[in-house]
């Protein structure tokens, strides 16, 4: 499998663009701000053909590049519902500093022409790879990760977790549509039941395991507390 990540943008967002190897098909996972040329570099590099753009949220440092990038390649982007409507007017997902350092220049967003709606538990088969949905609500209401399988004895899968999960920490829920108690439901049940070998593909910053965020992120692990603490009191 052949898988490209490059931070990209103000906010150092990770654009991934994944295929089965060279001159493929290929899906890209969240061309945010500044990504497009990044996208086609190494589209050309690998001659891929991008037939997909998946969204893991509707964040603007996540989707900036979204309608430029599937419509580049008529390319078809999916999003869960629930964030759809950022597509076209990310401002409302944005705090208000954000909004206010947007606003100094002359932005214009649109759905890119093909949407398609994810759904929890839902699998995607694009570009010869399978992608399986997890609905995890909390960074955003339609925050989703993307699963999908990696033939390799030390690696179960890869996922890409948008702001879900970051190596040693988890999303914000302090902007427009988070909410911190349902973060922490997102990752008690679609994180902690993930086996250890799955390698963690995060929207900023660097990639880390299912295992090593179980062993050492403190979010993880307060949760483990409580789910040990809740099954004491049930006699468990």
């Amino acid at each position: 499998m052949l898988i490209a990540g490059f931070p990209a943008g103000p906010w150092g967002t990770n654009c991934y663009v994944v295929a089965t190897g060279p001159g493929a098909e290929c899906v890209v996972v969240d061309p945010g701000k500044d990504a497009a040329d990044g996208v086609a570099q190494v589209i050309a590099e690998h001659r891929l053909k991008p037939v997909s753009v998946l969204v893991t949220h509707g964040h603007v440092d996540h989707m900036w590049c979204v309608a430029p990038v599937a419509g580049t390649y008529d390319a078809t982007a999916y999003i869960h519902p629930n964030d759809r409507h950022l597509l076209a007017n990310p401002m409302a997902g944005m705090s208000a500093e954000t909004t206010a350092m947007l606003l100094g220049g002359k932005y214009e967003f649109a759905e890119p022409d093909k949407v398609e709606e994810l759904g929890d538990g839902q699998t995607l088969e694009l570009a010869g790879i399978e992608f399986l949905v997890d609905h995890t609500p909390g960074h955003t209401a339609g925050s989703v990760v993307f699963r999908t399988p990696y033939h390799d004895q030390d690696i179960a899968e890869l996922m890409f977790s948008g702001d879900l999960l970051f190596a040693g920490s988890i999303g914000r829920t302090d902007l427009p549509g988070g909410d911190h108690p349902t973060m922490l439901r997102s990752l008690r049940d679609k994180v902690l039941p993930l086996a250890d070998n799955i390698v963690v593909l995060p929207g900023h910053g660097e990639q880390t395991s299912i295992g090593r965020e179980r062993a050492t992120n403190p979010f993880l692990l307060d949760l483990i507390d409580d789910n040990a603490v809740g099954r004491v009191s049930r006699g468990l």
